[in-house]
């Protein structure tokens, strides 16, 4: 079964960009409220000589990836003028979606968090897209300001932790690296080879996803149980998406700021409710229908059910090699 993934996976990449193929540039895409969000640690306020950042507004945790993405930037300039190929900018980018996608409120509607008629900036802990990001926030941006290259030392910055179920979310780079060990030192082992002089492009993104696909491990682990705040095709959405994440880190696919502005274009752009069927939901486009039945597919054929395993290495050298002939 899994050797019919690798065509179905890269099949699905090439449609969104056959369809969504287009010259971007980085002031036409940024993610929402970019100029709002804070662009260096100064921006935030100050207690006790740390930097106190509440990740649960959107602005603020959009001003993490801001600042990591502007203190990385110097390392990416051998691949790209204006740090378009900075591979962070994957991160930055999917939480920009989420939120312009309705997918950061409160999916219980107990409360107003996230809602247009209500608090829009929030971020609600008992959304799952939201949860799973923060795992891919906080270690990241965390883990870059113990290995250095954020110009401040880690006790120099706390996380400010979630209405409820706070004991689920490490706020500091010592309780991440105490909880999260694992994800922590593949996200160090990434900055260290940033700062590498013979660092490769290739190897930055096999770095790169190595972390990421253990942080989301971590996140899912953890909030698995969100799922049933959802209807059921937005919850089969959300495991098929997880599913795709870790085929496509297997092949080493280009989180640079054109390929992911492109490859957003092709995803749902609000919740899923209720009745919703690709490829037959009226208010989608044709590439987005499409691209929700793909991943509906690859989720449905992932070893029979939508769950995450792990990737082995044979099969990622399959992934590789099909999609960089696609």
């Amino acid at each position: 079964m899994l050797s019919l993934l690798a065509p179905r996976a890269c099949v699905l990449v090439g449609c969104i960009f056959v369809s969504s193929a287009e010259v971007f540039g980085l002031s036409d895409q940024y993610p929402p409220l970019w100029d709002e969000s804070p662009g260096q640690f100064s921006d935030y306020s100050v207690e006790n000589g740390k930097y106190i950042i509440d990740p649960w507004v959107y602005p603020k945790r959009m001003g993490m990836y801001k600042i990591l993405l502007n203190k990385t930037a110097s390392y990416f300039e051998k691949f790209a003028p204006d740090n378009e190929r900075n591979i962070l900018w994957g991160l930055a980018l999917q939480h920009g979606w989420q939120f312009s996608s309705g997918r950061l409120v409160d999916p219980t509607q107990t409360t107003d968090c996230g809602y247009e008629s209500g608090d829009r900036l929030c971020i609600s802990v008992d959304s799952w897209w939201a949860d799973l990001n923060y795992f891919l926030c906080a270690l990241p941006f965390l883990a870059a300001v113990d290995a250095g290259i954020m110009g401040i030392t880690s006790d120099q910055v706390q996380l400010v932790p979630p209405p409820k179920d706070q004991t689920k979310f490490c706020l500091s780079a010592s309780s991440c690296q105490l909880s999260y060990p694992s994800t922590m030192r593949k996200w160090d082992a990434l900055y260290k080879h940033l700062q590498s002089p013979s660092r490769s492009f290739e190897d930055l993104l096999k770095y790169m996803w190595e972390a990421h696909v253990s942080a989301l491990d971590d996140g899912y682990k953890v909030f698995e149980d969100r799922f049933e705040y959802y209807s059921k095709p937005e919850a089969d959405f959300g495991k098929d998406w997880s599913v795709f994440v870790d085929y496509i880190a297997a092949a080493n696919f280009p989180t640079t700021f054109s390929t992911i502005s492109a490859f957003q274009k092709a995803l749902p752009p609000r919740v899923l409710v209720d009745g919703d069927r690709a490829p037959f939901i009226s208010d989608f486009t044709d590439v987005q229908n499409i691209v929700l039945l793909g991943l509906n597919l690859v989720g449905e054929s992932h070893s029979g059910s939508r769950t995450r395993t792990v990737i082995n290495e044979g099969w990622a050298d399959h992934a590789r090699s099909y999609c960089l002939n696609f």
